[in-house]
């Protein structure tokens, strides 16, 4: 027989962990459905647009003869790696931004931070756009491009440093565009820019050396050349290119972005 008097077990506490843990699982959720399903064109727009932009830049080089500036890479294949590699910073970046308004009512909450959409929205974005890169990477095979990584470990390595670089930029951007609204619109209108002084349309080494010093001071091209190498062994990348000192800058944008979001806790919250 059952013991009548037994004292119900009192309900284990669960762990900061673990409710960090939950609550980065619901967001994650309710971010791709709404990044995915809500909109009926959101991967058409995903595809489209590195398509586009190649489309673009490959009726261009036909006049200019572009491919003929990058030494021992393809062209097509050259610009495809800059393009996704920039995207994945770029949109890191970006979402970061419009991550605290767009979860405003969520802070109600206490178990929710500020800090927990800028995570969830870039973690997301990174799974997307690496999606994306093994779709372009499996259709230039198909399309008989010589697409397929010479050192795929140096790839992989590359691909979640501009993943980290993006998270950093997030965390950084996404306090100073809720706080200072003007900032975002002054990112946004600096986004094309960037693109271009990044080499991702066209390579960097053909610029002076003067310029190119004040132009390696963006950790970007670091990043996007250690990828370009790491599909093209023989490729001649940018002096100057450090890993130490890409992953220095990413990880002071991350420590400070954090410092940002602790400090500025109160005031995201009540925005």
């Amino acid at each position: 027989m059952e013991n009548i008097n037994a004292q119900p077990q009192p309900r284990r506490a669960r762990t900061s962990w673990q409710v960090t843990r939950s609550v980065w699982y619901a967001m994650f959720m309710r971010e791709a459905i709404s990044r995915t399903m809500a909109d009926r064109m959101g991967w058409f727009w995903m595809l489209f647009e590195p398509v586009a932009f190649i489309a673009i830049m490959v009726g261009i080089r036909s006049f200019i003869r572009g491919d003929r500036l990058v030494v021992n890479a393809e062209f097509i294949p050259w610009m495809i790696a800059g393009l996704m590699g920039f995207f994945l910073v770029r949109e890191g970046m970006m979402r970061g931004m419009g991550a605290i308004d767009g979860n405003q009512a969520l802070f109600a909450y206490r178990q929710v931070q500020p800090v927990d959409p800028v995570l969830v929205r870039n973690f997301l974005e990174g799974m997307l756009r690496s999606f994306v890169f093994l779709i372009f990477i499996a259709g230039g095979l198909m399309l008989g491009i010589d697409f397929y990584p010479d050192n795929a470990i140096r790839v992989i390595g590359a691909w979640l440093s501009l993943w980290c670089l993006g998270i950093g930029l997030g965390l950084v951007t996404s306090v100073a565009a809720t706080l200072v609204p003007e900032v975002g619109k002054v990112i946004r209108m600096l986004s094309l820019p960037l693109m271009i002084l990044s080499g991702v349309i066209f390579p960097l080494n053909t610029l002076p050396h003067w310029l190119l010093e004040y132009l390696m001071l963006n950790p970007i091209p670091h990043g996007l050349e250690t990828l370009r190498v790491g599909f093209f062994e023989n490729y001649q990348v940018i002096h100057g290119t450090s890993m130490l000192y890409f992953w220095l800058f990413t990880l002071t944008l991350i420590a400070l972005g954090l410092l940002m979001h602790l400090r500025f806790i109160d005031r995201l919250k009540a925005k």
